[in-house]
């Protein structure tokens, strides 16, 4: 049986030192392949198939391994991550939201002479309701302006002092922008509807 702990473990770019010989006994007869993601690596293993066929006169006298098993418990340790931080985050969307009503709501109240005047001079209920939409939403935006800024701090924090690779994705802080507008936008329309029903008088 094979002992690994005869085995030498170099890197590609060194092994180029290194002229093996079948003869002499250090053939290569093994490499082992790291792929960053782990969504990507049968599309590589397919990749490095086409490639061998190739250098070896499509002959197939050689084996792909794909630990399989593994990949499955990375894509279900990730879904469940997923899931977990999906959780979190409604969590957080719905309290934020929740916040913002109230304050809303308090504003309308310590308001009211304000509105009253409003309508007095002509403004419709429509004028007052996104009068109050807009300020609703000026808030949730300039509120996840400043979560996105923390973020990509934190993300970078997190890249420095304990050196886990992070990545801060374009696509996610449009998804968050569009997020802090939808709340404000729906937990909003209760306060300014309120507004918008006030009487003058």
């Amino acid at each position: 049986p094979r002992n690994i702990n005869n085995d030498i473990y170099i890197p590609l770019s060194v092994s180029v030192l290194v002229s093996p010989t079948r003869s002499s006994g250090t053939a290569l007869d093994e490499i082992g392949i790291r792929i960053n993601e782990a969504r990507k690596v049968q599309e590589s293993a397919n990749i490095i198939k086409t490639v061998l066929t190739r250098l070896h006169n499509k002959v197939q006298d050689y084996e792909i391994i794909v630990p399989v098993e593994l990949l499955r418990q990375s894509q279900s340790t990730q879904r469940i991550f997923n899931i977990v931080l999906g959780a979190i985050a409604g969590i957080s969307l719905l309290t934020g939201g929740i916040g913002i009503m109230n304050i809303m709501l308090a504003t309308v109240s310590e308001r009211t002479k304000e509105i009253g005047i409003r309508a007095a001079l002509g403004a419709t209920r429509l004028d007052i309701l996104f009068q109050f939409l807009i300020e609703t939403l000026l808030l949730t935006v300039a509120g996840g302006v400043i979560g996105i800024l923390l973020g990509i701090f934190g993300a970078y924090t997190i890249n420095i002092y304990a050196e886990w690779r992070t990545v801060v994705s374009f696509t996610a802080i449009i998804i968050a922008s569009l997020m802090s507008a939808i709340v404000g936008l729906l937990f909003g329309l209760l306060p300014a509807y309120k507004a918008a029903r006030m009487d003058p008088i």
